[in-house]
Formats: C-alpha cells, sequence, structure tokens
C-alpha cells in the first residue's frame, strides 16, 4: 500500500495551501467573521438559524418621543406685546399654554387652555386675571 499524498489529505479544508508563502484562506474571503453581513449576502443564513434576529416587533411605545411638542406654548415676558385692551386671547393667536419665564408689570386679564401655577401666580401678583378657555 502505497502512501498518501498530504494534499490529498488537506483537500476540503481552508487550510489545503499550507506553506508559510502561500495564500491562506481566512475570515476576509469569507465575507467576514461573525455576524458580518447579516443585513445584506447573509440575509437568508441569519433568517434560517436566528429567527426573530433581524427586524422590529412588537409594541415600543413613544421613546423619546415629547407628547407635548404639538403644544403652542409662550412666557409670561411676551404677553404685553400680545395685549389689546389690557386683554390678551391667546386662542385668538395660536397659543395653547402659558408659561411663567420672565416678568410681568402690566395688569392684563390672560385668556388661554392652560396656566403653570408659576404663570398663574404671576399674572395675579401683576394684578391681572388667568382664565381659562374650554378645550
Amino acid at each position: 500500500m502505497s502512501k498518501r499524498k498530504k494534499i490529498i489529505k488537506m483537500r476540503g479544508s481552508k487550510t489545503c495551501a499550507h506553506g508559510p508563502k502561500k495564500k491562506h484562506r481566512g475570515r476576509g474571503s469569507q465575507g467576514g467573521g461573525g455576524l458580518a453581513g447579516s443585513k445584506t449576502h447573509r440575509q437568508f443564513m441569519i433568517m434560517k438559524t436566528m429567527p426573530g434576529h433581524i427586524g422590529k416587533y412588537g409594541f415600543h411605545g413613544l421613546k423619546g418621543r415629547n407628547i407635548e411638542r404639538d403644544t403652542k406654548a409662550i412666557n409670561v415676558k411676551d404677553l404685553p406685546a400680545l395685549a389689546e385692551n389690557g386683554e390678551v386671547d391667546l386662542d385668538a393667536k395660536g397659543y395653547d399654554k402659558v408659561l411663567g419665564g420672565g416678568w410681568l408689570d402690566a395688569k392684563l386679564t390672560v385668556k388661554a387652555r392652560s396656566f403653570t401655577p408659576k404663570a398663574e401666580e404671576k399674572i395675579s401678583k401683576a394684578g391681572g386675571k388667568a382664565v381659562k378657555t374650554g378645550q
């Protein structure tokens, strides 16, 4: 019985070209290691072996979304500029809420959908009224 050649023995393994000056077949020539290409050229394999790994499922809540973003607000300090005859109707001007930023010296009657507690306090301290309108 003759001795089997080494190249026959190495056939089928990735180290088939086994010398130091020969090119070895590494991870790069296989399209990357690990989960590389899981969204492109290996997507089918990942979907088959790891179902549920790719994609979004279920309800994720409001994650970072500001619910109050649609509310248009104005600070107390900006009210005198909108005043007409000592009254400010913020519903007609397109504002929803009055915030307590700044100071108010003018005596004003302010009509709006909602007020922060500080805004109500500052308006009443200046001698005015904070009137809540219906939504």
